[in-house]
C-alpha cells in the first residue's frame, strides 16, 4: 500500500513551491521530510493529504488518484496534524482528541465502543490523558503538540502527516515522540513527518527526503540523504558528527558554510 507522487508541481499566488517531486511513500516507514524554510515541506503535506489541489502531476493512493476518493474516504485513511491547527475554543483536551473520530462516525451520532478506545489509546501514548479534563487555552504549547498528536492518532488511519510534531516540545517529551512515531510505523501505518532536528531525524527515521527550494534534493536511508556535502549545498551548514553509547551517529549543525551575518553586514553596511 502506497502514496505515490509523480511529477508534482505546485503554484501558490502565481509562485512556484514545487517543482517535479516525485516520491513512492510505503506504509510501514518513518520519513523524516526535512529542508530549511520555504522549501516547500508543509505545502507537500498538504498535497499529499487533497487539502492543496497540484498545478501539474498526480498524487495516487493505492494506485487511486487522490482527487477521485471521497473527501470522507481520505479522512479515514489519512490523518494530518499541522502547526496552528486547534480548535479556537476552550474545548476540554479529551472532546479535542474525539475530534480524531469524527471520519467514523455517522451524521449526528455519538461515540462508540471503539471510538472511545481508540481515543483512550491515542491520550495514553502522548501522555496527555493526565489532563483530560483541561480546556485547550490553559495548555502550554508542548502540551497542546502532544494533545493535537493525540488526535491525529486517535483517526488510526492508514497513513499519519504531521508537521513539525515535536516542535515546542522539551527535550524528553521530543524523544518520546519520536519513539512514538516510530512505533506507529513500525505496527504498519505510513508515517511522514517535518522535522528540523537533524539528529532526531538520523536518529529515528527510516528515510530522509530532503527538499531544497521545492525540489528533491536527496532521498534516501539518513546515512546517504545527510551527507555533508548535502547539508552545505542545501542549508548552509557544517556539521559535527559523532555516536551516542550505543553506537548510533548524531549530527549537530555547528557553522554556517556561506556568508555569516557579519560578513553580510561588512558588505553592505547600514546606511545612516
Amino acid at each position: 500500500m502506497s502514496l505515490a507522487i509523480a511529477a508534482l508541481d505546485v503554484r501558490l499566488g502565481g509562485r512556484a513551491i514545487l517543482s517535479d517531486i516525485t516520491l513512492s511513500l510505503e506504509r510501514g516507514t518513518l520519513v523524516g521530510l526535512v529542508g530549511p524554510n520555504g522549501a516547500g515541506k508543509t505545502t507537500l503535506l498538504r498535497t499529499v493529504a487533497g487539502l492543496v489541489a497540484p498545478t501539474e502531476g498526480r498524487v495516487n493512493l493505492d494506485g487511486m488518484p487522490l482527487k477521485g476518493i471521497s473527501r470522507d474516504a481520505r479522512a479515514k485513511r489519512i490523518a494530518v496534524l499541522f502547526q496552528g491547527a486547534g480548535a479556537g475554543w476552550p474545548m476540554q483536551v479529551r472532546d479535542l482528541v474525539a475530534l480524531g473520530r469524527l471520519p467514523h462516525r455517522r451524521a449526528f451520532g455519538g461515540l462508540d465502543g471503539a471510538d472511545h478506545a481508540a481515543i483512550n489509546r491515542a491520550m495514553t501514548r502522548t501522555d496527555v490523558a493526565r489532563f483530560a479534563e483541561r480546556t485547550e487555552p490553559t495548555l502550554s504549547s508542548g502540551e497542546r503538540m502532544r494533545v493535537l498528536l493525540a488526535r491525529a492518532l486517535a483517526v488510526e488511519a492508514e497513513w499519519l502527516l504531521a508537521d513539525e510534531p515535536i516542535t515546542a516540545l522539551d527535550p524528553a517529551h521530543q524523544l518520546d515522540a519520536m519513539t512514538l512515531l516510530r512505533s506507529v510505523a513500525r505496527a504498519g501505518t505510513g508515517v511522514v513527518a517535518v522535522l528540523h532536528d537533524l539528529s532526531l531525524a538520523a536518529r529515528f527515521c527510516d528515510r530522509i527526503v530532503v527538499l531544497g527550494e521545492g525540489r528533491v534534493a536527496a532521498d534516501g536511508h539518513p546515512d546517504v540523504a545527510l551527507t555533508d556535502r548535502l547539508l552545505s549545498d542545501v542549508f548552509g551548514v557544517t556539521v559535527c558528527r559523532g555516536a551516542g553509547p550505543d553506537g548510533t551517529p548524531y549530527i549537530l549543525p555547528w557553522n554556517r558554510s556561506g556568508p555569516h551575518p557579519e560578513d553580510i553586514d561588512a558588505a553592505f553596511p547600514h546606511q545612516p
